[in-house]
Order: structure tokens, then sequence, then C-alpha cells
């Protein structure tokens, strides 16, 4: 469960405050996936860097009882000095998992051949993306955040392996995604809210949060 209570948070761009969250209060429950529909610049980063306790709000609460996923595509906490063998096995601890499961189940679906023993910051945007998402697959979680703004792969065979994956991870987890196109959140999504001038309003279905998004558009 992720609940927020009364929670606010705003950025000064230099000429203004950029209001993202003002004063929003909202629950995400275990088997409940939830789409979040939200403009262009509004904060969807931010809201689902929140969710995963990467930053902090200036004001009000953030509950989390389960266990909660970086937001894919995060690239925080990986050492690009290292190779993705390290980074694996390293990461693989702090989740007190078995190092040598984690680098090999990353070795498959990331097909990076020889690169996995190269520095992650030789990687192209592609190669990086690749591994994040393996990485992330390779951790279990309750609930996956996932941020539209992530990068893409355009290996079609890595999108066969991780998409099957994440497929049937998502049949025994909850899925959070943020996104300003409603047609994403069809493919994971029963319910939606709608991020707009700093409110965050929930919605029973998928259909009604659309259909109050599109009409503000």
């Amino acid at each position: 469960m992720i609940e927020f209570r009364n929670v606010s948070k705003s950025f000064w761009t230099g000429t203004q405050r950029k209001v993202i969250l003002d004063q929003a209060s909202f629950r995400i429950d275990l088997g409940v996936s939830m789409g979040i529909l939200a403009p262009n610049g509004t904060g969807k980063t931010t809201l689902i860097n929140m969710m995963s306790g990467l930053e902090k709000p200036d004001e009000g609460e953030i509950i989390r009882t389960s266990k909660i996923s970086f937001p894919l595509g995060y690239m925080g906490g990986l050492n690009g000095k290292m190779d993705a063998v390290t980074n694996a096995r390293y990461i693989a601890r702090i989740y007190a998992l078995d190092p040598d499961y984690v680098e090999a189940f990353c070795r498959y679906v990331c097909g990076l051949g020889e690169y996995f023993e190269m520095p992650i910051a030789t990687y192209s945007k592609g190669m990086r993306a690749r591994f994040t998402m393996a990485l992330l697959l390779a951790l279990e979680f309750d609930i996956y955040l996932i941020d539209e703004g992530m990068p893409q792969s355009t290996d079609a065979e890595f999108n066969r392996k991780a998409g099957q994956i994440l497929q049937e991870r998502l049949q025994k987890s909850t899925v959070v995604i943020v996104s300003h196109q409603p047609n994403i959140l069809e493919k994971f999504c029963n319910t939606a809210a709608v991020l707009r001038n700093g409110r965050l309003t929930m919605y029973e279905t998928l259909e009604e949060a659309k259909q109050v998004y599109n009409y503000a558009q």
C-alpha cells in the first residue's frame, strides 16, 4: 500500500513557484493497478519519485507498507565506472538476493554479450535502458512504478523477453503508471486518477478518468 496524507510539493522555477501537489490525499492498495493521467510539465516524474521515496514532500506524510520498486528506467544507485556484472551483484546484495541469480537473470534479459563486462558509462542510452529494465525485473516487488518518460529500447528480442516477464509479474503484482497518454494506461490499469494544477482526483474507472482528462485538454 502507498498512502499520501495531505502531501504538498512545489518547486521554484526562477520566476514562479510550480505546484506539483497541493494537500493531496489518496491511497493505492495492492491488487488495484492505477494510472495517473497528467499533461506534460505537471510533475509526473516528481510524483512517481515521491512514491518510491526518491523525493520528499514539502509537507504531509507518505506511508509505504509494501515492497515498492524504483521507477522503471531510473539509473540512480548504479556506478558508471563499474561493469554490469559488478552493479548487478551489488544491487542483489542490497536486496538480500543471490548475486549469481541476479547476474544470470540480467545477462539473459539484456542480451548485451561482451558489453556486460564493460563499464556502464560506455553504454548507449538503449543499452543502459535494457540493463536497468532487466535489473528491475530481477527484483520482485509488490508495486511496480512506471514513468512514461522511461528510456525505450529498440531491440526487438529484449522487448519480447522483458515484456513477457513484466506481464507475468503484473499478474500477481500492482502497477502504478503516470502518463499524458490515456491509451498507455489501458494495457495495465483498471482505475485511474487525473493530476492537474496540483490537484489529484481519483476515479473509479479508467474510462471515467479518460473522459474528464480529454474534456479538459
